[in-house]
């Protein structure tokens, strides 16, 4: 038995099913050779032409030249558009496709120059170039199927599968078409050196050259030209096949040259078969060998009503209306413009629609040669379409179920194998237009197949989607975890330090208690510091009382002598002062130097009597005596200042002030706060208390030191003691006029200072506001001081009042004394 290879060799044929046989009609246009159509002012290039979208390369306004590529892409079965000849880009907008249903398409209006210049061409080094880099040219050269289908070149050229086979189609069994019949036999040789390309990137067993036998010249140049070409010998042969429509179609000649059928939805590669068109082939010559471009191709211009029939090279973007006038087109009522020939072409609604790289011919048949449209009647199930189809579909049944739109039952009776040859309506006895149904439910069913696709990958977007929101809760969620966890950790070791805390606070009361010394020592050492910097200051001030109020004693001894019993009243003073606080001690001090000049004053008056009655006079003068004394209670005053100033400037607390004799009152000391000590409402009250106490305890010793020193003072007069005043007013009674007015300056100076601001006062200011309140009690003696002062103050400023009022009361009855005692020696 001969293996198929053996089989070819000899030229073996089989037979396919189907097929019919129309008039050919290939006289009106085979008879002259191909000639060059004319230069059209303007070419129209839809943008894209095959497969994938495309982006423009150029705008409006732009020159381009011819070759020039217009597009570019990066899809697999993307095709680069180039420019049909050199000029100018006018417009890019929709217009009319060359297609049945004439749907606008995006295209480029170019203006022609009438140069027709090249761009620069690239050829191919065959001898260096790889597979890919071959693959790759094909590709920018825009090659696809010329046989119609226009499939693109180099994806069939490119597959995985091994090749045995490689088929060149030059059956052309179309009726009317010459265009493959006059370029084998015009370029034979240029088609076998693109056959010699597709040999060296398929390497094929066989290359088989199929004609049918109503094409002989053909033949026979091809036989000439594979005897002139660089193939193997015994692998290229020209095989001469029936005359028969549809052999031309790629599955019914595999069906007839090997005996082999491509499996429905299957490709011939899986076969080891690859099958190209003789006008594909000159193509990959040019522009492998010239680096041409796809730019045009050979049409066949036929029908009877166009004058200057026969086959032309038209550019591709040439305007169908354009090449029609040039060839001396004339047009009948309801004139068809078929593109491709009556059997599988598609009359077009608009002729200013452009060549494509897919149109072998242009029909212009007259009324004579092509009846008019039948209207359709009913089946009458006659079998006929199916005896003719050669695909051995059902037609009949495919034509009802796409009447009825049942699209998807259509495809499951093999719709997608229709080659749309229109045998079966050719052959039909009720003019039904059968595959213009056909056609139709491809289209719903291509519509439907790239719905679901786009669904398809909705539902992938939405899952996606659904799992990203997922893993984002799932990730909110571990996160929220973690925090809790921390939380519930650091709240775990926040009641661990609370409790441990506690337990320290209680250790720390129990040893508090338990030794005071060691509690102590536990304290903060600012609170240590300050509790020591605080014993310090209050020794300080008890020794400064202390020495001030010796001092003051020795003074008074020195210069007069006191009895015995007002020495140890104020020795009993001084104990009792050493148990005040500082604050008061200082105020004590100053009341008995006050009280130590008014003894002296009072032995001095005293004397000054004694002299004028002539007993017990002294050697020396009272004028002497009196200057003397003066003289020492200045310097003790003036050490009592300073002494005070200077404890003030130290300490920047309480300021003792002294006004002395020369001024006309007696020595005392203001208090002035140099900083306000914040306290509670509690401790004010508290502390304003023992200051009342203390105060009014002060002033008791000091009203009993001032009558036990005017009692121990011997009246030596003869004549009794003059007790009235100037005005012959009692002496007590003014003096507690006096007492009462001083005690309501104390009060109103106490406010007014109680609502002034608390800032910290120089001393020097403090002294002249102490000096300012020994001269209103001065006025105050004269009446000029204004008594009604009745408004409401608060409890504390009260308490300071009081304190004030207290003090100034003592100096009040100190001042009554010396007035007294003026008065007598008057």
């Amino acid at each position: 038995m001969l293996t198929l290879l053996e089989q070819l060799d000899k030229g073996s044929l089989w037979q396919s099913p189907g097929g019919i046989h129309p008039p050919e009609l290939k006289h009106l246009s085979n008879q002259t050779p191909i000639a060059q159509a004319p230069l059209f002012k303007r070419y129209v290039v839809p943008v894209p032409q095959v497969g994938d979208q495309a982006r423009l390369l150029v705008s409006v306004g732009d020159a381009v030249l011819k070759g020039q590529m217009l597009t570019e892409g990066q899809g697999f079965g993307y095709l680069p558009v180039h420019a049909p000849t050199s000029g100018i880009i006018k417009v890019i907008k929709p217009i009319s496709s060359n297609h049945a249903s004439g749907l606008p398409v995006n295209s480029c209006v170019i203006e022609s120059d009438g140069q027709d210049k090249w761009c620069e061409l690239t050829p191919v080094d065959l001898t260096t170039a790889t597979n890919s880099q071959i693959i790759a040219a094909i590709k920018n050269a825009g090659i696809a199927g010329m046989g119609g289908a226009t499939f693109p070149t180099h994806i069939k050229l490119n597959t995985a599968s091994e090749i045995d086979l490689v088929i060149i189609n030059g059956v052309e069994c179309e009726p009317y078409i010459t265009s493959d019949d006059r370029l084998m036999q015009e370029h034979a040789l240029e088609i076998l050196q693109g056959v010699e390309v597709i040999h060296q990137l398929l390497s094929p067993k066989r290359i088989i050259i199929a004609v049918e036998d109503n094409k002989p010249e053909a033949a026979e140049s091809l036989r000439l030209a594979i005897s002139q070409s660089k193939l193997p010998p015994q692998t290229a042969r020209v095989t001469v096949i029936p005359t028969k429509y549809p052999s031309g179609g790629e599955k019914q000649l595999i069906q007839i040259l090997t005996g082999k059928e491509v499996p429905s939805g299957s490709l011939p590669s899986q076969l080891g078969i690859v099958v190209q068109n003789v006008g594909t082939a000159f193509a990959i010559q040019q522009a492998i060998h010239l680096g041409k471009p796809l730019i045009e191709r050979v049409v066949t211009l036929t029908g009877n009503n166009i004058q200057r029939r026969g086959n032309y090279w038209l550019p591709i973007g040439s305007v169908i209306a354009d090449v029609l006038e040039n060839f001396d087109f004339k047009a009948e009522q309801d004139q068809k413009v078929i593109i491709g020939g009556p059997m599988m072409g598609y009359a077009i609604p608009n002729t200013q629609s452009p060549i494509l790289k897919g149109t072998n011919c242009i029909l212009t048949p007259s009324s004579k040669e092509m009846a008019a449209d039948m209207p359709e009647k009913a089946c009458i199930r006659c079998g006929e379409c199916a005896i003719a189809c050669p695909a051995l579909l059902l037609p009949q049944q495919l034509f009802w179920h796409a009447k009825a739109e049942e699209y998807d039952k259509a495809a499951s009776f093999n719709l997608q194998d229709c080659i749309e040859c229109g045998c079966c309506s050719y052959v039909c006895p009720s003019d039904i237009p059968l595959v213009e149904y056909y056609r139709i439910a491809k289209s719903a069913l291509r519509i439907e197949a790239e719905e679901k696709v786009q669904a398809e990958q909705a539902k992938l977007r939405f899952e996606a989607r659904l799992q990203r929101l997922e893993d984002e809760k799932l990730a909110r969620e571990a996160k929220a975890k973690e925090a809790a966890a921390k939380r519930q950790a650091n709240m775990k070791s926040s009641d661990k330090d609370a409790v441990a805390a506690a337990m320290a606070r209680i250790a720390a009361k129990k040893a508090a208690t338990a030794s005071p010394a060691e509690n102590t020592s536990n304290k903060p050492a600012s609170d240590k510091k300050s509790a020591v910097n605080a014993a310090i200051e209050r020794a300080k001030a008890k020794k400064l009382a202390k020495a001030q109020t010796t001092e003051a004693q020795a003074s008074s001894d020195a210069l007069n002598n006191v009895t015995p019993e007002a020495s140890s009243q104020s020795e009993s003073q001084s104990e009792s002062k050493s148990e005040l606080s500082p604050q008061q001690q200082r105020v004590a001090a100053a009341v008995a130097r006050a009280k130590a000049k008014k003894q002296q004053l009072a032995m001095q008056n005293s004397t000054e009597c004694n002299s004028s009655s002539g007993t017990d006079s002294t050697n020396e003068s009272p004028s002497s005596d009196s200057a003397e004394v003066d003289k020492k209670a200045k310097v003790a005053a003036a050490v009592a200042r300073a002494k005070a100033k200077k404890l003030a400037a130290q300490k920047q607390v309480d300021v003792p002030v002294q006004v002395t004799a020369d001024t006309g009152s007696a020595t005392t000391s203001a208090e002035i706060s140099t900083e306000a000590q914040p306290q509670t409402e509690k401790q004010q009250k508290i502390a304003a208390a023992i200051a009342k106490a203390k105060a009014k305890k002060a002033a008791q010793q000091a009203e009993n030191t001032s009558s036990e020193v005017s009692n121990a003072i011997p009246n030596t007069s003869d004549e009794p003691v003059n007790t009235a005043g100037k005005d012959g007013l009692d002496v007590s009674a003014e003096e507690n006029k006096k007492a009462r007015i001083a005690a309501a300056v104390a009060k109103a100076k106490a406010k007014k200072q109680a609502l002034q601001t608390t800032a910290p006062v120089p001393p020097d200011a403090l002294l002249n506001n102490v000096q300012v309140l020994a001269d209103d009690l001065s006025a105050s003696q004269e009446g000029h001081i204004d008594l009604a002062l009745s408004e409401p103050i608060s409890p504390e400023e009260q308490q300071a009042a009081d304190k004030k009022a207290k003090i100034a009361a003592a100096i009040a009855k100190a001042k009554a004394k010396k007035a007294q005692q003026q008065n007598n020696k008057d």
